[in-house]
Formats: structure tokens, C-alpha cells, sequence
């Protein structure tokens, strides 16, 4: 397909690159990007750490390429719906874009917290896109007395790690037993925790907050499961993403809060499991089939999958789907916090057991790789980057675990379960 009409919904990583890549394949006919902010699009990374510090404005986080790309821009316009038998989008405008091909990239959302009552308080965050940011950067230029944040994922220990740079007072309080414990265990969650006290974290590890009170106006307090209070006047909740896929219903495709199904070549699935030749999907809203482990479903948050789907995808809708090998980039990601930079490739979740290969905690620069089942599925290094590249090719090759022994700088691998919830 050289021509024609193709509309991108959501004007994010993901669509710009999915744009940018059909364009680079030959595609010359009308091109549409479609986005619910009124933002070209912008990179999230500094949103959570250099935007809350004043290093970086919100404004200046627009990614590269975006003037360079001969396109129809639909901003501040969300999809309300899809047409698939008439081949249109349905815009909150009342606009309707017929298309030849649609690539589905409307991302995900902050999850909100649970009452909305308490979720509409001022100081009340969430932190997700670029508004939100600005928000929440202008709330910390006011000297809140303490800050609380609601979960300690990657977002919740990035922004700790930015509000304590700034010289707040900061609480952390999450269920789980330690920070990143979902993504990467209690073992390297463990080392995290010490890192974050050190730099003066109020840590409230196993932890439940049952409930947000105002007073005066806006957040005051939040009130615990088991009794007991933090007095908070800003209150960032960094419970996950909920996948935008609201949209899609009733167009007969396979979404819910965990993604929209599509296969290897990136076609979304309808809701019996048959690809629709003419609606494609990338970024983090795509849940697709992973080869590298057993075809599990996943949906992937990262910065670089955005990318490489995208490209995927463009390549899929012109030059053919039976044309393009079935998607299977590794898992990478990275994040930077309390001095730290933390580098994955893999998927953790599922591993039933980690170990030290290079390096070591003490001197806080080590590489920890993740087996399941006796094969290796993962590797996250910590002030070690160098080192992770070695591990591409065993995690490709689910070599047996831990795979590389007898290097320079390696303790002896002492296995022990990573600490991981169920998957």
C-alpha cells in the first residue's frame, strides 16, 4: 500500500514513530494523527524525574521529528469510537476520518485513585502525561509540608526520588513488601528500599492507605488500613495504568483494561481471534503474543517497544502483513532514581529464582540475572549497564540459568527465589 489514507489514533511515542515509519516505507497518500491532548507529541521519561525538578519545562519535551513529518495533525480531539464495517473513526469533534489504515496507539492512562470524591481533592496527583506533570511541578513549587505518594513502581520512586532533590519531605506507602517488588522482586526491591531511606524516604513498605480526607480545601490526610494517619497536603497516586481501549467498545475487537489484542504482524484481533486487515495497533495499549516466552500475552510499557512496534506496524501496513516477521523485541527499560540507573531486558515476572552475577550490592554496582524453570528469562543491572548487553543473547536463547560463569568481576551465582508476586 502506497497511497490511500491512514489515520493514527493517539499522537504519542508510538504514533509518531508508526507516522514517521510509513512515510519512510514509500506511503504518499493523506496521513492523519489523531490525539486527545492538545500536545504534539512529547517524550514521557523526564516527565516523572527532570519536569518535577525544573531541570527540563514541560514544553520542552516535544520529541524530535515531529515538524520533519508531512501529516494532518487532530489534536486535543479524542476517538470516541470505530467504524470497522464503514472503515472510520468517530472523533469527539463529531468528525468522521474514513481510513484505508488505522494503527491504534491511544496508549494508557494514569489508574486514578479508587474514590473519586478523594481523587478530585486538590493536591491530588496523578502523573502520567505532560499536563499532569506541569501540575504537579507547579504544586511542589508551593512547598508542600509533606508529600505522600500512593505505590512504589518505577513512576511512584522516580517522583520520590525528584521530590526528595528538591529537599521535601516525602512518605512512600505501598502494600507490597518493597519497592518494585512487582517488577522485579523483593531481592532488588530490597536493595532499592535502602537507597531511598538513605536519602531520607519516609518508607511505608506493607502498607494500606484506606482513605484520602480534605480539610481547609484541599488534601490533608490519609488514613490507614489498621489505624493510623500521614499528614500529607500533596498527594501523588502512582497506582499503574489502566490501558485506553474504552473507546473500542463495541467495535468487536478484543480490548479491555489490559490492552487490545493483536497478532505478530501487529493486526488487532476481533473478539473471535481473527486479525482485521485494516486495523493495526503498537505502543503500549498493544497486547501481543510474545515468542520469546511461549506466546504469552503481554502489553508493554517501555519506551523502546514503543518504538520498534511502531516501526513494525508501519512496515506491516505497507508492505503486507505475510511480509513481516512475527514481532519479538526484547523487553528493555531503564530508570533512573536516588542515583541509581536501573537497565532491564527480559520479563521477570514469572522467574522463580535471581542471582548476583557480576558485581555485588555492597559496592551498590552489580547485574542480577532471573531463571525460570532452570532457563535464563531476564537481567537487570544497577550502576552496570556495561555489562548487560552480554546477556541479550542467553535471554534470547532461554540458556540455562545463570548462563555466564567464570568472568572477571563475577561472584559465585547463589540462587534464591526473586521475590516476585503471582503472575
Amino acid at each position: 500500500m502506497r497511497d490511500g489514507t491512514i489515520v493514527v489514533a493517539g499522537a504519542s511515542l508510538a504514533g509518531l514513530r508508526g507516522a514517521e515509519g510509513v512515510r519512510a516505507r514509500g506511503f504518499s497518500g493523506r496521513l492523519i494523527l489523531v490525539g486527545d491532548e492538545p500536545h504534539l507529541p512529547y517524550d514521557r521519561p523526564p516527565l516523572s524525574k527532570h519536569v518535577l525538578t525544573g531541570e527540563i519545562a514541560p514544553g520542552a519535551t516535544t520529541l524530535p521529528g515531529v515538524g520533519a513529518l508531512r501529516a494532518e495533525w487532530r489534536l486535543g480531539t479524542p476517538a470516541l469510537g470505530l467504524d470497522r464495517a464503514g472503515r472510520a473513526l468517530l472523533l469527539g469533534s463529531g468528525e468522521r476520518l474514513p481510513f484505508d489504515r488505522l494503527l491504534i496507539a491511544t496508549g494508557a492512562r494514569a489508574r486514578p485513585w479508587r474514590e473519586p470524591e478523594e481523587a478530585a481533592l486538590p493536591g491530588v496527583h496523578t502523573l502520567r502525561g505532560r499536563d499532569d506533570a506541569a501540575a504537579l511541578a507547579a504544586g511542589l513549587a508551593a512547598r508542600p509540608g509533606r508529600v505522600l505518594i500512593l505505590g512504589a513502581g518505577f513512576i511512584g520512586c522516580e517522583a520520590a526520588s525528584g521530590i526528595r532533590a528538591l529537599g521535601l519531605p516525602v512518605t512512600v506507602a505501598d502494600p507490597a513488601p518493597a519497592p518494585l517488588a512487582g517488577a522485579l522482586g523483593q531481592v532488588i526491591g530490597g536493595f532499592v528500599a535502602g537507597r531511598m531511606e538513605a536519602a531520607g524516604v519516609d518508607l511505608r513498605m506493607g502498607t494500606e492507605v484506606t482513605r484520602l480526607e480534605g480539610e481547609a480545601g484541599r488534601v490533608r490526610r490519609a488514613h490507614l488500613a489498621g489505624g493510623g494517619t500521614v499528614e500529607a497536603d500533596l498527594v501523588v497516586v502512582a497506582l499503574g495504568a489502566v490501558r485506553n481501549t474504552g473507546w473500542l467498545a463495541g467495535s468487536g475487537l478484543r480490548a479491555d483494561e489490559g490492552g487490545l489484542s493483536c497478532d505478530g504482524a501487529c493486526r488487532a484481533l476481533d473478539e473471535a481471534g481473527r486479525p482485521d486487515e485494516a486495523v493495526f495497533a503498537a505502543g503500549d495499549v498493544a497486547r501481543f503474543p510474545h515468542p520469546l516466552y511461549g506466546g504469552r500475552p503481554v502489553a508493554l510499557e517501555h519506551w523502546g517497544n514503543a518504538v520498534a512496534q511502531a516501526a513494525h506496524a508501519a512496515r506491516a501496513m505497507i508492505d503486507g502483513p505475510d511480509r513481516v516477521e512475527s514481532y519479538a523485541e526484547l523487553p528493555a527499560f531503564w530508570s533512573s532514581q536516588f542515583g541509581l540507573t536501573i537497565k532491564s531486558l527480559g520479563l521477570a515476572d514469572g522467574a522463580d529464582a535471581v542471582a548476583i552475577v557480576q558485581g555485588s550490592p555492597r559496592t551498590g554496582r552489580f547485574l542480577a540475572v532471573y531463571g525460570h524453570e532452570g532457563r535464563t528469562v531476564a537481567a537487570v543491572s544497577v550502576n552496570a549497564g556495561r555489562w548487560l548487553p552480554a546477556y541479550e543473547a542467553p535471554i534470547r536463547e532461554a540458556a540455562p540459568f545463570p548462563p555466564i560463569a567464570g568472568g572477571a568481576d563475577q561472584p559465585s551465582p547463589a540462587p534464591v527465589p526473586p521475590g516476585l508476586p503471582p503472575r
